[in-house]
């Protein structure tokens, strides 16, 4: 993390005047408060981690900011899927106003997907809203919940169903901070990476196929290609998507099959949820040739790129099973576009062709879900 480091990767979400730069290199950590210090009215700094995120780059970030004649305040949820609830963000939002927090101060997301849609929701509600910015560290909210302005908690009933739109000011995605990612959360990011080369992009699968290994062992040229490319697509996307009318459906690739196998887990960590989603891309595209639309071979090559990986890509197989056909049709019912026993899907016609199917016939979905258990 020095001062010579190389200049970062910019990718710009354009959102008229909502729009913002994702930076993405190794170092960017040590310059935080630089790239802050633009966006502060204040000299002060909101930031909301978690336990174990906070006792790795608290203090980084501290200095950073300290060195920018800005100060930190900071508070630490729990670790795990447990805080993203209306409980935690209740207690977010007391403290914030408990410490005087405004519209004009800044809230910082130092953290995973978890405490990323925490900090998010709490920004928007927050006095109708104060300044957000992220700073993903996983693999996973850097190629995708860090970007685009989806910020929720779970409830009983499913998973992200309490939310808003809420775009940030500004991500910093520093590749550096990877290197203390426990290598299955590693292969959790590598799931939504794959993601965005099956839904449109054929080269960065054919390039994930003989660079994969180097992505995951956070080679710095690759690992920051591979972030830049999936912010990228992503920012393409919700530029022209917001609000998810549309196009923006595609990132869900994978989710609605992943989303009901992390609701039949009951959220626990024995299924984090890019192994959810690995699993669900696979089952998507499995039924895809199911139903003519695509052929085996590229479901299998799909498969393979994503069993290389580590990730799972079978029901029975899958941690923190079992996963009865019944119960993962009954959390897919939970979807916010489903609708009178047909539910939204994400198919595919091949590599990288991947299209909104509206209404696919939840009966059949449980059908071709008995068929996966029961062909282990």
């Amino acid at each position: 993390m020095s001062d010579t480091m190389t200049a970062p990767h910019s990718v710009r979400v354009d959102l008229g005047d909502r729009s913002y730069d994702i930076l993405i290199g190794a170092g960017l950590l040590s310059k935080a408060g630089d790239y802050l210090k633009p966006l502060v009215r204040q000299p002060r700094v909101f930031v909301l981690t978690d336990g174990s995120v906070g006792g790795l780059y608290a203090g980084a970030l501290e200095t950073s900011l300290r060195d920018a004649g800005l100060t930190m305040r900071l508070k630490a949820v729990s670790d795990g899927e447990q805080s993203k609830s209306w409980q935690t963000l209740g207690e977010v939002l007391d403290w914030l106003l408990m410490e005087g927090a405004g519209r004009d101060d800044v809230l910082v997301a130092l953290g995973g997907g978890i405490v990323g849609d925490l900090t998010g929701l709490a920004a928007s509600l927050m006095k109708r809203g104060m300044t957000f910015v992220q700073i993903p560290t996983t693999l996973l909210a850097q190629v995708d919940s860090s970007v685009g302005g989806k910020t929720a908690v779970n409830a009983p009933q499913g998973k992200n169903l309490i939310g808003a739109f809420y775009q940030p000011d500004l991500v910093l995605a520093d590749t550096t901070v990877l290197s203390t990612l426990p290598e299955r959360e590693r292969r959790a990011g590598y799931a939504e990476i794959v993601k965005y080369a099956l839904i449109d992009d054929p080269d960065f699968f054919d390039w994930l196929e003989v660079n994969g290994e180097r992505v995951l062992a956070l080679e710095e040229d690759a690992i920051a290609h591979a972030v830049a490319v999936s912010c990228s697509a992503k920012a393409r996307i919700v530029s022209e998507d917001e609000r998810e009318s549309g196009v923006r459906a595609l990132l869900n690739l994978g989710h609605t099959f992943g989303h009901a196998l992390e609701a039949a887990n009951g959220f626990k960590s024995s299924l984090l949820h890019g192994e959810a989603v690995g699993t669900g891309m696979a089952l998507a595209l499995r039924y895809s040739v199911r139903k003519g639309l695509m052929n085996g071979q590229d479901a299998e090559r799909a498969s393979a790129l994503l069993e290389k990986s580590g990730l799972v890509t079978h029901l029975n197989r899958l941690p923190g099973g079992p996963y009865p056909a019944d119960a993962l049709a009954e959390a897919m019912k939970q979807d916010k576009k489903g609708r009178a026993g047909r539910v939204p899907l994400i198919l595919a016609r091949g590599l990288g062709r991947a299209f909104i199917q509206p209404d696919a016939d939840l009966s059949d979905v449980r059908t071709f879900l008995e068929e996966e258990i029961q062909q282990g």
